[in-house]
């Protein structure tokens, strides 16, 4: 007589046994640390090629960026290099006067016609200069030839490498009183313009100066973050009818804006910065009332004058400004929701 073969039914507890343990649980897993939680010699372990790559550069940045700024201890003293063959003595044995060299930028009208040469000059460039890269690069983007693509690349790109000494050369070649255009104008019966020296129209010439020498560099950047957007974001555009305008408005400027915010708040905290080798070579040209920004006024004071302990007040000020101008322009990317120089 046969007997009718019941399959046995493993119980729950049976089940659970052969079932793999969950992500995380069960004794085993909870020796592993979570990808967040890794100690620092785990951390330094996997990262360490990362860090010697990077440690050249950090240790550039603490020597000539974070040592230096040990030295702004003589905007607080009446500095005299000359009373030790040593830097470092000098300061030691220099006599310190408080807050009077900050008292004295204050009250010196000189000061603050540098300070307001800055900002007209910080206006102008951010106004005029900074959306032409991203011009000339959604118009290079556009071109469907490669070769001439690249052409164009090449061409604007060239002026950054020139020197300032070369760029005011041309310019002087150019614009001065025996320049190309003054010969045009006297060969029509015309009087000559010499618009480099020409202490209304300067601030004018020094942005086209920056324009011309460095909106090919600007254009690398922002060609770099239209090359990550993905071709198929247009070609769904296209397909539902939107025309080329309506794909840049639509697809390319909201793929740009991370990186012109970024741009953006690194321009501001550097508005004080305007130029001091291109500045310095034509400021006799026009005379200081035109041409003195913050960074000619301190090396005017400081290195012609010997007046290092007022310079060094004046450029503390200049980098206290400039520090509280880069964070508020980081706020304003991140009310804009936008990531900016660093996260909330």
């Amino acid at each position: 007589m046969s007997h009718s073969t019941v399959p046995r039914t493993d119980t729950e507890a049976e089940v659970k046994k052969k079932l793999p343990k969950a992500r995380g649980g069960g004794p085993e897993a909870s020796k592993k640390p979570a990808a967040g939680k890794l100690s620092l010699r785990l951390r330094f372990r996997r990262d360490r090629v990362l860090l010697l790559m990077t440690l050249p550069a950090v240790v550039l940045l603490l020597v000539f960026n974070y040592v230096p700024i040990l030295g702004n201890v003589v905007a607080f003293q009446e500095y005299d290099p000359y009373l030790s063959d040593n830097g470092v003595v000098s300061i030691l044995h220099s006599p310190w006067v408080g807050l009077e060299n900050f008292q004295r930028i204050f009250e010196d009208s000189a000061f603050w016609n540098a300070v307001r040469n800055t900002l007209v000059l910080f206006v102008l460039q951010l106004l005029l200069y900074f959306p032409i890269p991203i011009l000339l690069a959604l118009l290079i983007n556009s071109v469907v030839r490669p070769r001439v693509r690249a052409v164009s690349q090449a061409i604007l790109y060239l002026p950054h490498f020139f020197s300032w000494v070369l760029v005011v050369a041309v310019f002087q070649q150019l614009l001065g009183g025996a320049g190309l255009l003054s010969q045009l104008l006297r060969q029509h019966g015309y009087d000559g313009l010499d618009i480099m020296t020409d202490p209304e129209t300067f601030k004018f010439l020094i942005t086209a100066q920056s324009v011309w020498k460095d909106a090919g560099w600007g254009i690398i950047v922002f060609l770099a973050a239209l090359a990550s957007v993905s071709p198929d974001l247009y070609e769904a555009a296209a397909m539902d009818g939107a025309g080329r305008w309506r794909r840049m408005w639509h697809v390319t400027l909201p793929a740009l804006r991370p990186v012109v915010a970024l741009l953006l708040v690194l321009r501001v905290g550097d508005a004080l910065t305007v130029g001091f080798e291109q500045i310095l070579l034509q400021r006799d040209a026009v005379g200081p009332g035109a041409a003195e920004v913050l960074d000619t006024f301190v090396w005017w004071n400081g290195v012609r004058n010997q007046d290092f302990g007022y310079a060094a007040a004046a450029g503390l000020v200049k980098g206290v400004i400039s520090l509280g101008l880069v964070l508020a322009a980081n706020k304003v990317a991140h009310l804009m929701g936008e990531q900016g120089v660093y996260k909330k």
